[in-house]
């Protein structure tokens, strides 16, 4: 059992680099996420949600920056630049939306941002249709009409990190973050040898998404995606209709996982980078036991396509 410095309680953003900057607000505006401010050197953009930004473009040749997640308090900010090895100090952050953060280097050598006191925004309304079931009868007198438009991206849900060492990694990330490791997949006859590792934040009674943090065995380290949460189903397929519509390089879906059980839908920037768009995640606490699974029962769709060979060789410096 690894003791964790702090635990931290949600993902902030992820912060990549790109060469151009209307090409990445265009792409992402047309995923479903909305500019906050630009400079010359920066882009922040939002979701639904009141968090003041969840992705961020820096300017210049493209580059998995780093990931950003949120600490309970400031205390927690200077236990961590105490306690780490190669800790930044506490700093303040000199961008929109301010805030403090501590800067690590995890187990393979990307930054890791752990933020606090970033500021709110107003969340962005959205009107959702009811819903009839087999089960429920909620719209009553009432058409669905769905736009022809982007989707409605609500908030950054994880990132997910290929590396040749699953178990450094999620060792390194469970000291330092606190995350508490809610399935993992291993090779098909070696419950030794891990494939993957679904991590969630570690909020004690709290229900919190199936993982904010995944960590997927690969030869070489990177990006394999940034993931976000619409609102629902109907968001996941306009949103699929309206990226194919505007040329966008499609990976995977639509879809539902096994582990996480989310509806999925994966899309390339136009540097390559997967974005996915998910909705109905699996939420656990601290009463869910963990699960060790074979790669045959863990690694693969209940319906829809199974994971394609660009997806699993997906890995963005």
């Amino acid at each position: 059992m690894i003791e964790p410095i702090i635990k931290v309680k949600d993902i902030a953003w992820v912060r990549l680099r790109s060469p151009d900057l209307d090409e990445a607000e265009k792409f992402l505006s047309d995923f479903g996420l909305v500019r906050v401010e630009r400079t010359e050197e920066r882009l922040y953009m939002r979701g639904t949600d009141a968090a003041h930004h969840i992705h961020i473009t820096e300017r210049g040749p493209a580059k998995v920056l780093s990931s950003a997640f949120l600490a309970d308090s400031e205390a927690d900010l200077h236990k961590l630049a105490a306690e780490a090895e190669g800790a930044s100090a506490v700093e303040p952050i000199d961008e929109p939306g301010g805030g403090l953060r501590v800067r690590l280097t995890d187990h393979n050598g990307y930054t890791v941002e752990v933020v606090h006191g970033i500021a709110s925004a107003a969340a962005i309304p959205v009107q959702r249709a009811a819903w009839n079931t087999g089960l429920r009868r909620d719209r009553k007198g009432e058409f669905t009409r769905v736009s022809t438009a982007p989707s409605r991206v609500k908030r950054i849900g994880h990132v997910v990190f290929s590396t040749p060492d699953v178990k450094g990694s999620v060792a390194w990330a469970q000291r330092h973050l606190g995350f508490v490791a809610s399935e993992e997949v291993h090779v098909e006859d070696d419950p030794d040898e891990l494939l993957a590792s679904f991590n969630r934040a570690d909020r004690g009674e709290e229900y919190v998404d199936h993982h904010i943090m995944m960590f997927g065995r690969y030869p070489r380290v990177g990006l394999n995606h940034v993931s976000f949460e619409v609102h629902d189903v109907d968001d996941v397929w306009a949103g699929h209709e309206w990226l194919k519509g505007q040329g966008y390089q499609h990976c995977w879906g639509i879809g539902r996982h096994t582990l996480g059980s989310q509806i999925f839908d994966y899309w390339n920037d136009p540097w390559g980078r997967l974005h996915e768009h998910w909705t109905d995640s699996d939420l656990l606490n601290s009463t869910h036991p963990y699960r060790l699974l074979p790669r045959s029962q863990g690694l693969r769709s209940q319906w829809g396509p199974q994971g394609p060979q660009e997806f699993r060789d997906a890995a963005s410096e």
